[in-house]
Protein backbone atom coordinates (compact mmCIF):
# COMPACT_ATOMS: atom_id res chain seq x y z
CA UNK A 1 0.00 0.00 0.00
CA UNK A 2 1.31 3.49 -0.77
CA UNK A 3 1.58 5.92 1.88
CA UNK A 4 1.07 8.75 0.86
CA UNK A 5 1.84 12.18 3.03
CA UNK A 6 0.68 15.62 1.93
CA UNK A 7 1.62 18.59 3.98
CA UNK A 8 1.35 22.15 3.88
CA UNK A 9 4.84 24.26 3.63
CA UNK A 10 7.79 23.37 2.82
CA UNK A 11 10.58 21.84 5.24
CA UNK A 12 13.68 22.95 3.53
CA UNK A 13 17.02 22.49 5.25
CA UNK A 14 16.28 21.63 8.70
CA UNK A 15 16.92 18.75 11.29
CA UNK A 16 13.25 18.04 10.79
CA UNK A 17 13.93 17.41 7.27
CA UNK A 18 16.75 14.76 8.25
CA UNK A 19 14.42 12.58 10.47
CA UNK A 20 12.12 12.82 7.41
CA UNK A 21 14.92 11.36 5.17
CA UNK A 22 15.60 9.34 7.79
CA UNK A 23 12.80 7.65 7.99
CA UNK A 24 11.43 7.42 4.32
CA UNK A 25 14.67 5.55 3.53
CA UNK A 26 13.91 3.00 6.14
CA UNK A 27 10.43 2.40 4.77
CA UNK A 28 10.04 -0.52 2.89
CA UNK A 29 6.61 0.39 1.81
CA UNK A 30 6.09 2.49 -0.78
CA UNK A 31 5.92 6.25 0.57
CA UNK A 32 5.50 9.45 -1.50
CA UNK A 33 5.81 13.06 0.17
CA UNK A 34 3.75 15.72 -1.28
CA UNK A 35 4.28 19.94 0.24
CA UNK A 36 1.39 22.21 -1.12
CA UNK A 37 1.92 25.91 -0.78
CA UNK A 38 1.56 27.27 2.88
CA UNK A 39 -1.79 29.11 1.62
CA UNK A 40 -4.07 28.24 -1.31
CA UNK A 41 -5.84 25.02 -2.66
CA UNK A 42 -2.61 23.31 -4.46
CA UNK A 43 -2.94 20.48 -6.63
CA UNK A 44 -2.29 17.14 -5.30
CA UNK A 45 -1.67 13.86 -7.94
CA UNK A 46 -4.83 12.01 -8.91
CA UNK A 47 -5.33 9.23 -5.87
CA UNK A 48 -5.17 5.28 -6.82
CA UNK A 49 -8.43 3.87 -6.19
CA UNK A 50 -9.31 2.83 -3.86
CA UNK A 51 -7.91 5.18 -0.59
CA UNK A 52 -8.03 6.07 2.35
CA UNK A 53 -7.63 10.01 3.94
CA UNK A 54 -6.22 10.48 7.55
CA UNK A 55 -6.18 13.96 8.34
CA UNK A 56 -3.85 14.89 11.50
CA UNK A 57 -6.09 16.79 13.62
CA UNK A 58 -5.65 17.89 16.88
CA UNK A 59 -9.51 17.05 17.66
CA UNK A 60 -8.47 13.45 15.99
CA UNK A 61 -8.01 10.23 17.77
CA UNK A 62 -4.73 9.28 19.71
CA UNK A 63 -3.87 5.63 19.14
CA UNK A 64 -1.26 2.98 20.23
CA UNK A 65 1.38 2.52 17.86
CA UNK A 66 -0.03 -1.58 17.65
CA UNK A 67 -3.61 -0.30 17.19
CA UNK A 68 -2.29 2.31 14.35
CA UNK A 69 -0.57 -0.27 12.61
CA UNK A 70 -3.25 -2.74 13.04
CA UNK A 71 -5.37 -0.44 11.21
CA UNK A 72 -3.06 0.22 8.30
CA UNK A 73 -2.82 -3.49 7.67
CA UNK A 74 -6.36 -4.24 7.97
CA UNK A 75 -7.20 -1.36 5.14
CA UNK A 76 -3.77 -2.53 3.22
CA UNK A 77 -5.28 -6.52 3.40
CA UNK A 78 -8.55 -5.08 2.18
CA UNK A 79 -7.21 -3.76 -0.99
CA UNK A 80 -6.38 -0.22 0.34
CA UNK A 81 -3.94 1.05 -2.57
CA UNK A 82 -3.35 4.61 -1.06
CA UNK A 83 -3.44 6.32 2.52
CA UNK A 84 -3.47 9.74 2.06
CA UNK A 85 -2.04 11.51 5.77
CA UNK A 86 -2.83 15.14 5.40
CA UNK A 87 -1.11 17.83 7.39
CA UNK A 88 -2.97 21.13 6.92
CA UNK A 89 -2.26 24.64 7.19
CA UNK A 90 -1.66 26.87 10.32
CA UNK A 91 -5.80 26.76 10.52
CA UNK A 92 -6.09 23.03 10.45
CA UNK A 93 -8.82 21.35 8.12
CA UNK A 94 -12.59 22.78 7.10
CA UNK A 95 -15.52 20.66 8.68
CA UNK A 96 -15.93 19.49 5.34
CA UNK A 97 -12.38 17.91 5.24
CA UNK A 98 -12.69 16.49 8.68
CA UNK A 99 -16.24 14.92 7.93
CA UNK A 100 -15.05 13.85 4.78
CA UNK A 101 -12.01 11.58 5.94
CA UNK A 102 -11.98 8.40 7.44
CA UNK A 103 -9.98 9.13 10.22
CA UNK A 104 -8.58 11.96 12.15
CA UNK A 105 -5.63 11.30 14.12
CA UNK A 106 -3.83 13.33 17.00
CA UNK A 107 -0.34 13.00 18.30
CA UNK A 108 -1.73 13.51 21.65
CA UNK A 109 -3.57 16.75 23.28
CA UNK A 110 -0.38 18.61 22.87
CA UNK A 111 -0.10 20.77 20.38
CA UNK A 112 2.93 20.48 17.56
CA UNK A 113 4.87 22.23 15.47
CA UNK A 114 4.13 21.83 11.66
CA UNK A 115 7.43 19.90 10.47
CA UNK A 116 7.64 18.55 13.94
CA UNK A 117 4.43 16.31 13.32
CA UNK A 118 5.82 15.16 9.93
CA UNK A 119 8.85 13.97 11.52
CA UNK A 120 6.74 12.20 14.02
CA UNK A 121 4.50 10.86 11.07
CA UNK A 122 7.10 9.30 9.73
CA UNK A 123 8.56 7.40 12.27
CA UNK A 124 5.12 6.11 13.49
CA UNK A 125 4.80 4.77 9.45
CA UNK A 126 8.24 3.58 10.00
CA UNK A 127 7.33 1.74 13.38
CA UNK A 128 3.64 1.24 12.44
CA UNK A 129 5.33 -1.58 9.27
CA UNK A 130 7.98 -2.64 11.30
CA UNK A 131 5.12 -4.01 13.47
CA UNK A 132 3.58 -5.36 10.87
CA UNK A 133 6.58 -7.24 9.62
CA UNK A 134 7.52 -8.83 12.84
CA UNK A 135 10.23 -6.62 13.04
CA UNK A 136 12.27 -5.62 16.47
CA UNK A 137 12.39 -2.18 16.05
CA UNK A 138 9.29 -1.73 18.24
CA UNK A 139 10.49 -2.52 21.25
CA UNK A 140 14.16 -1.69 20.43
CA UNK A 141 13.13 2.00 19.93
Amino acid sequence: MLLHIIARGKIARSPEAELVARYEKRLTWPVILTELPDSGSGKTPGPLTPYKTVLLDERGEVMSSESFAALLGQWRDDGMRETRFVLGAADGHSDVERTDADLLLAFGPATWPHLLARAMLMEQLYRATSILAGHPYHRAG
